[in-house]
């Protein structure tokens, strides 16, 4: 459960953008999204694999610059 305490004097909106943010590293319907369908472990490793290929891709030119 989360909890998000209202401060004095805090508007609504901020409160509940705190506990969207929350929700949302949370991580829960990320989770959801990925049971509705069965991925085969080879495609899951190949993702990460390219996913680790584009950040190192990403630091590389970065370092460059």
């Amino acid at each position: 459960m989360i909890i998000v305490p209202v401060k004095e004097g805090e508007s609504i909106d901020r409160a509940l953008k705190r506990y969207k943010r929350k929700y949302e590293k949370t991580g829960v319907v990320k989770e959801l999204r990925n049971r509705q369908k069965f991925t085969k472990p080879s495609i899951i490793k190949r993702e990460q694999r390219m996913k680790a290929i584009y950040v190192q891709q990403l630091r590389q030119a970065e370092e460059n610059n």
